[in-house]
């Protein structure tokens, strides 16, 4: 399935299936900061938002990351889950810098069938080979709660909408 979704207002293509609320989120193995592989079935059991965006070297993606890092951090049995193509030594280095402890970051290096898996994959473009701006909300049981493909790359998410279905 192909979505669009705009950068400056040039149209990009999205490849993939992106969840929808009711659905069971795909089951994913991607990189954690100490390199490790790291499944969504390490969060059973726990609320998880995917924070998913190109890379925290752009200023909405760190903003992203920011804001999730202070809303999330005081909801109970949730953990925010940073995706991105960064690697994870550039990762962890925003986060040091920004005294993020609140959020886990996962790279697609290894694991790069989530964009597909996630319907976030841009398939055109200078921004070919990463991820669209998404959020995507999951209960314990892995079922969507909240999703939103973001219209605009460099856009925010709708971080309210997100996290009114963790209240």
């Amino acid at each position: 399935m192909t979505s669009t979704v705009t950068l400056a207002g040039n149209p990009f293509q999205v490849n993939g299936n992106f969840p929808q609320k009711g659905q069971t989120a795909p089951a994913f193995t991607l990189v954690g900061k100490d390199l490790a592989d790291v499944a969504l079935s390490a969060f059973a059991g726990q609320r998880k938002v995917l924070n998913i965006f190109p890379s925290v070297d752009t200023p909405t993606c760190a903003t992203s990351v920011r804001t999730f890092n202070e809303k999330a951090s005081n909801l109970a049995n949730t953990v925010v889950l940073c995706i991105s193509a960064d690697l994870p030594f550039a990762l962890s280095r925003f986060c040091a810098a920004e005294g993020l402890e609140s959020v886990v970051t996962l790279s697609t290096m290894r694991g790069r069938e989530f964009l597909e898996d996630y319907g976030v994959a841009l398939s055109n473009g200078p921004l070919a080979g990463l991820a669209a701006r998404a959020v995507i909300v999951v209960d314990g049981d892995d079922r969507v709660m909240h999703s939103q493909l973001v219209a605009e790359i460099k856009d925010e998410p709708d971080y309210d909408a997100a996290l009114r279905v963790l209240a």
